[in-house]
C-alpha cells in the first residue's frame, strides 16, 4: 500500500478538500483510491509541469500527485488505472457547442463535407426518392467555401430534383439556409413579403424574393416543420454527449439552450445518460432569464446561470454587422439582431437578478457597440460576462476587452475555416483585427476556446491545432491569415482547461490536475505539447475521465 507519510498526506488532502479536519479523517475507514499512471501526465499547473501519477478518491476529486506523493503503493490495495504510455491531460472543456445540434447532425441528414453544389444536388435528389409529395426535407452543414461553382446554392439547383417536396438546408453556421420554390411557397414568401427585424430575404436585381434566408428571416419558414418532441431532444443530447465523449471533452459550455431542455438534462444525468460536465446558456426569452436566476434544474454536473443574446449574424452569410460594408457586397453591412436600448436593458436585469451574460458578437461594429454599453453600465470585471466568437474587431477595441473584463469566448476553427473567404468579405485591412486570439491574450484578456460545433466539427484535436498552427487542415496558410497570433502549446491547452474552467467561474474545481480539484481528465495517444503540429489531427482519444469515472475508454469503445 502506500507509503504511511504519503498515505497520511493523501488522505490530509482528501479532507481538506471536503472541508474535514485531517483528525477526523484519521477516524474514518480509508477510502477506496484509483490511481491514473504509467504515461505522461500534463498538469496545467506551471509550477508542477508534469507529473507521474495521480490519485483519485470515490468522491471524484484528486487526492494527490505523484509526485509529491510516494508512488510506492501495493495495486491490490488500490484501483490501477494503465495509461500503459498515453498523455493524460486536464479535461478539455469546448467553450462553446451546441449539444442539441451536435446529436441532431448525428441523428438526420447531415451536409458536411459536401463539396460542390452538384454533389449538394446529387445528395438532394437520392434523399428525396420514395418520398411522399409536400413532405419537408431539412438537411444542415453545408458551407460553399471551396466549392468550385464559386457561389452559394439556390433555388434553381433544388428545384430540378425538388419540384413537389419543400427543402431546406441551413448553412453550417446556422445563421442562413437555401430553400426551394416548394418551400417559398408553401410558407406564403412572395417578392411583398417584408424583411423581418433583424433577418434579411436574398433578392435579385428586380426586387424579386430568392432563395436565401438570412438570419431572423429564417424563422419565415418555421410552419414549415415541427419542433421536435421531448423524446426527440433527449435522444438528440444523449447521443450529442456520447459524441463528444469519444472525443475526448469532458464538458461543455452549451449555448442558446431551450428551457425545455433544462428538465431533460437533468432527467439524463441522473439516469447516467449525461456523461459530460454542462455549463448551460439559455436563450434570453423570459422563461430562460427566469429559469438562471433561479439556477433550476442543476446537478452536480449541471449548472443553469447563464442567458444568450445575439448582437448579429454570421460572416460567412454577411449577417455579421460591419462597421463598414462588405468588401464584395457594399450594399450591406450586415445585421443588428437587436437594438441597444434592449442589449442595455438585458444587461441591466441580468445584473439585478446576479445572471451570468453571453453575447454573441462577430463583427466589429457588433463587438464595438457591446463594448460600449458594456462599460457604460460600468459592470465589474467579477461578472465575468462574455462575448461569444469576438471574431472581427477593430484594432483599437482589441485591448478594450481585457480592460473592461470580458471573457473573449472563441473557436479558433473558425480562423482556419473563415480564412479562405474572409479576405473577401473583409479586405486584408480588417483581417488585421480578425480571429486576434494573441493579441487579446497579450492584451490582458482570458481567452476561453470552444468549437460552435455543430457548425464546426467539434474536436479537440482540431481547435487545438488551429490555435497553434493557424492553417487549415491540409497545412496551408494564406494571405492575411495573420501568424503572429499562433499561440504556444500551453496557451492552447490553457484555452480549453484553465480559461474555459474561469469563464464558468469553476477554476477552484476544474481547469488543472492539482489536489482538491474534480478529476476530469483528458487521455490522447499522442503527446500535444511537443509533437509536429501536423501530427496533432492524428491523434486518438484513449479515454475520458469525469468526476473519476472513466466515461469512454477506446479499448471498449464504450463508457465505464
Amino acid at each position: 500500500m502506500l507509503r504511511i507519510a504519503s498515505l497520511a498526506l493523501a488522505l490530509t488532502l482528501a479532507a481538506c478538500s471536503t472541508g474535514q479536519t485531517p483528525e477526523a479523517a484519521e477516524t474514518e475507514p480509508a477510502q477506496r483510491l484509483t490511481v491514473f499512471t504509467g504515461g505522461t501526465i500534463y498538469t496545467g499547473n506551471p509550477d508542477l509541469p508534469t507529473v507521474d501519477a495521480v490519485v483519485v478518491g470515490e468522491d471524484g476529486r484528486i487526492v494527490g500527485t505523484a509526485p509529491p506523493l510516494s508512488e510506492d503503493w501495493d495495486e491490490a490495495e488500490i484501483d490501477l488505472v494503465d495509461l500503459k504510455g498515453a498523455f493524460m491531460y486536464p479535461g478539455f472543456t469546448d467553450a462553446h457547442a451546441h449539444l442539441m445540434g451536435i446529436g441532431q447532425r448525428e441523428l438526420n441528414l447531415t451536409l458536411e463535407g459536401t463539396a460542390s453544389i452538384a454533389e449538394l444536388v446529387t445528395r438532394i435528389g437520392a434523399e428525396l426518392e420514395g418520398m411522399e409529395p409536400g413532405v419537408l426535407l431539412y438537411g444542415r452543414g453545408w458551407i460553399e467555401t471551396g466549392w468550385p461553382e464559386g457561389r452559394m446554392p439556390s433555388a434553381a439547383d433544388l428545384d430540378a430534383v425538388s419540384p413537389d417536396n419543400p427543402v431546406i438546408l441551413s448553412r453550417a453556421d446556422g445563421h442562413a439556409m437555401v430553400v426551394n420554390t416548394a418551400a417559398l411557397t408553401a410558407a406564403g414568401i412572395t417578392d411583398e413579403t417584408e424583411n423581418p427585424d433583424g433577418g434579411a430575404i436574398e433578392r435579385d436585381a428586380d426586387g424579386h424574393a430568392t432563395d436565401m434566408m438570412i438570419d431572423n428571416a429564417q424563422r419565415l419558414l418555421s410552419s414549415l416543420w415541427t419542433e421536435p418532441d421531448a423524446a426527440a431532444k433527449a435522444l438528440a443530447l444523449e447521443t450529442g454527449a456520447k459524441v463528444y465523449v469519444s472525443r475526448g471533452w469532458t464538458g461543455v459550455h452549451n449555448m442558446s439552450v431551450g428551457p425545455d431542455e433544462a428538465p431533460i438534462m437533468l432527467e439524463l444525468a441522473g439516469e447516467g445518460k449525461m456523461p459530460l460536465r454542462l455549463w448551460n446558456a439559455f436563450d434570453a426569452t423570459e422563461e430562460g432569464m427566469a429559469l438562471a436566476a433561479a439556477q433550476d434544474y442543476e446537478a452536480p454536473t449541471i449548472t443553469n446561470h447563464a442567458i444568450k443574446l445575439y448582437m448579429d449574424g454570421a460572416l460567412g452569410s454577411r449577417g455579421a454587422q460591419l462597421i463598414k460594408p462588405y468588401s464584395d457586397r457594399p450594399d450591406t453591412s450586415g445585421l443588428s439582431l437587436i437594438t441597444d436600448e434592449d442589449l442595455a436593458d438585458f444587461m441591466k436585469r441580468a445584473d439585478e437578478a446576479g445572471i451570468q451574460v453571453a453575447v454573441h458578437a462577430i463583427g466589429d461594429l457588433a463587438n464595438q457597440r457591446l463594448l460600449d454599453i458594456y462599460e457604460a453600465g460600468g459592470y465589474p470585471p467579477e461578472k465575468r460576462w462574455r462575448i461569444e466568437h469576438t471574431q472581427i474587431l477593430a484594432p483599437t477595441d482589441i485591448a478594450r476587452v481585457g480592460a473592461l473584463g470580458l471573457i473573449a469566448s472563441m473557436q479558433p476553427s473558425h480562423a482556419i475555416g473563415d480564412l479562405h473567404f474572409a479576405p473577401s468579405r473583409l479586405g486584408m485591412d480588417r483581417l488585421a483585427g480578425a480571429y486576434a486570439w494573441k493579441t487579446l491574450i497579450d492584451d490582458g484578456a482570458v481567452v476561453a476556446g470552444g468549437s460552435d460545433a455543430p457548425v464546426e466539427v467539434g474536436s479537440p484535436l482540431i481547435e487545438f491545432y488551429a490555435a497553434v498552427a493557424r492553417k487549415d487542415l491540409k497545412g496551408f496558410e494564406g494571405e492575411g491569415w495573420h501568424p503572429e497570433q499562433k499561440l504556444t502549446r500551453e496557451q492552447a491547452l490553457a484555452l480549453f482547461t484553465s480559461a474555459a474552467a474561469y469563464a464558468a467561474f469553476q477554476e477552484d474545481d476544474l481547469g488543472t490536475i492539482e489536489a482538491g480539484k474534480l478529476a476530469d481528465f483528458t487521455v490522447f495517444d499522442i503527446d500535444l505539447m511537443t509533437v509536429p503540429e501536423a501530427e496533432i489531427l492524428d491523434a486518438k482519444t484513449v479515454m475520458t475521465v469525469v468526476g473519476g469515472k472513466i466515461v469512454y475508454d477506446s479499448s471498449t469503445a464504450e463508457g465505464q
